[in-house]
């Protein structure tokens, strides 16, 4: 009975993800309008949460102990393999969408020829080729691969590569120091959302709960410092003026994540403050730790689905 209820909250998750997703992609292109397609924004913030969640399911593990550290990874392992398989699919449909946008047609009707010259003759090209391969080691490992900590090791650092693969050939890719921060800035929140993530789709009982709780509160708290530094560093960099944030596309979207970045701070604080002390001293029940954090991962999904149609913003 257990094991099914918690079947049925994943599922219920996975479907408030995708329904918030869609919801916050519609309100980022309406504030972006006419700077965005609404069709890139949707396919792009789709494959941003898919890898997102990726790197959290391939890291989760590490934050159980020892002994239970190989049973985490071999229940992670099945939602992995769903989750890569999205990612890859949405990278192949990106790369499609970036292709007819390059040559002014419909990606409908964009050849596979066509497909195959932006690829391998441009950056951006060249990016999803990296992101794509990436997303496919995951796949590869997560389905055939025997689930050893080598193995989940290099599931992340895949996962790292892959997402980094965009975003150093976006905005920011005539500025080094910019693009630095941005880099730094997307892993660590991908992370921090993500490995979150991976807690609600794997951690089930009170036990476990009180065991990956507190290291993931660590984790995390390394997490926002680097997010909000590279953030702010990348900010500055793109914006011309504080004006920005309100005149243009790009700025109002940026000021609808901040906004949300600010919320989800507040939340986080809030719950390493309370959340965690109970949960390590097995006070808080299994269902109450499910919807604090299915309440702090909804917001992380609208700031990634903000994220995800800010980037192609522009």
């Amino acid at each position: 009975m257990g094991g099914s209820t918690a079947a049925v909250t994943r599922r219920r998750a996975v479907a408030g993800a995708a329904l918030l997703t869609a919801i916050t992609c519609a309100l980022a292109w309406a504030l972006a309008f006419p700077d965005v397609g609404l069709a890139p924004a949707v396919v792009r913030a789709v494959a941003d949460g898919a890898a997102v969640v990726t790197l959290g399911l391939a890291v989760v593990p590490m934050l159980d102990a020892g002994r239970h550290r190989g049973d985490l990874r071999r229940r992670s392992a099945v939602s992995l393999v769903a989750v890569s398989a999205v990612w890859l699919a949405t990278e192949l449909v990106r790369l499609v969408v970036l292709a007819a946008a390059a040559a002014g047609s419909s990606p409908l009707t964009v050849g596979w020829r066509t497909a195959y010259t932006f690829a391998v003759s441009t950056g951006a090209g060249r990016a999803a080729l990296l992101t794509i391969a990436a997303a496919t080691l995951v796949l590869a490992l997560a389905s055939w691969a025997p689930p050893t900590p080598t193995t989940g090791s290099t599931a992340v650092a895949a996962a790292a590569v892959g997402l980094l693969g965009h975003p150093l050939t976006g905005h920011l890719a005539h500025d080094p120091v910019g693009s630095l921060a941005l880099a730094a800035h997307v892993l660590a929140a991908a992370l921090w959302c993500g490995t979150l993530a991976a807690v609600v789709l794997t951690v089930e009982h009170r036990g476990q709960w009180s065991r990956v709780l507190p290291r993931f509160s660590q984790l995390s708290l390394w997490c926002v410092l680097v997010l909000l530094a590279g953030g702010i560093v990348a900010a500055i960099t793109e914006m011309g003026s504080v004006a920005a944030l309100l005149t243009t596309g790009y700025g109002r979207v940026l000021t609808a994540k901040i906004a949300c970045t600010i919320v989800l701070l507040g939340l986080a604080w809030r719950h390493r403050t309370v959340w965690v002390p109970a949960a390590r001293g097995h006070r808080s029940p299994a269902q109450l730790s499910r919807r604090r954090a299915d309440t702090e991962l909804a917001v992380m999904c609208v700031a990634v689905a903000a994220a995800g149609v800010l980037a192609v913003t522009g």
